[in-house]
């Protein structure tokens, strides 16, 4: 396998009322391709401080390989609270490390080797890292093999229109859930559709993009394509909790495609992978030898 997969943005600390762990989007992304068998990055940013030393410790325990740059701004966290389903509310840090993320040299040389490249809209509120990651998206190669995916990601007040329609127009595949797709829609008058798959096939061609992956919780999720829409149930499970859950669908997906399976067998292990996260606590947990194994098979 020479599929490089990256996760650009924030890498922070998950804060739990019962304690905390590492985390943030593109981190878990990463993470996840990294147990499937790509050749898997973080590109963050960290403090000089304590968090940021235990921050490179953990990743690099983890086995993830990372571009993690040092900033004078302090390393990451997000304090999370559940409800009584498993399901997050975040409040996150304001000035932290990975809102500064600078773009050089190395960063270019990555891009140009990376398939497949994850990023989302909470990494972009500042300057800085927007437009570190719109630097690195425009050196990403553009092939048939190559994904670009938008994980839109919406958190607190931290987005408005205009980040949306340009990252919209960075991306060859946007993932997004129910909720967030409610808000874009209001965002791009896309409420006169009569159901979801029509709005995602509304973005899917006004932004001439690829796919939309669309998840709906227990509601099932729908992989909605130019010519064709796939729709699978979510399995009933104990919930621990459904943090980075997302994160896991969108690694599953793409690292079965990525080994050249099909979007049928993409969607039913991103499924089954996203199933298995949910049932843990934290969104960093070791994915079951099986779940590894079968992307092979």
């Amino acid at each position: 396998m020479n599929h490089i997969a990256v996760g650009i943005g924030e890498v922070l600390w998950d804060v739990f009322p019962n304690g905390r762990t590492i985390g943030g989007a593109p981190a878990n992304f990463a993470y996840h391709t990294a147990q499937l068998g790509l050749d898997s990055y973080i590109v963050s940013a960290v403090g000089n401080d304590v968090l940021g030393n235990e921050t490179e410790n953990v990743l690099k325990n983890k086995g993830l390989k990372s571009y993690i740059l040092r900033t004078d701004y302090p390393t990451g966290a997000v304090t999370i609270s559940l409800n009584e389903h498993g399901v997050p509310k975040y409040d996150f840090q304001e000035q932290a490390a990975w809102d500064h993320i600078p773009f050089n040299e190395e960063l270019v040389q990555l891009a140009k080797r990376t398939s497949i490249v994850c990023f989302g809209s909470l990494a972009q509120r500042n300057a800085k890292s927007r437009s570190t990651i719109r630097q690195f998206l425009k050196a990403v190669p553009d092939t048939d093999k190559t994904f670009k995916v938008f994980d839109i990601n919406l958190r607190q007040n931290f987005f408005n229109k205009e980040l949306l329609n340009d990252s919209l127009k960075l991306c060859n595949i946007l993932k997004i859930n129910d909720e967030e797709l409610s808000i874009v829609s209001s965002f791009f008058d896309l409420n006169d559709s009569s159901n979801t798959p029509k709005q995602c096939f509304a973005l899917l061609k006004r932004y001439n993009i690829r796919m939309v992956i669309l998840t709906c919780g227990t509601n099932g999720s729908y992989v909605v394509l130019p010519e064709s829409v796939s729709f699978r149930d979510t399995p009933k499970i104990k919930i621990g909790d459904t943090v980075g859950a997302g994160d896991a669908f969108t690694a599953a997906f793409f690292s079965a495609l990525s080994y050249g399976k099909n979007i049928t067998e993409a969607h039913e292990l991103a499924i089954e992978v996203s199933a298995y996260v949910c049932s843990q606590h934290g969104s960093m947990p070791m994915l079951p030898s099986k779940l590894q194994h079968r992307i092979m098979y």
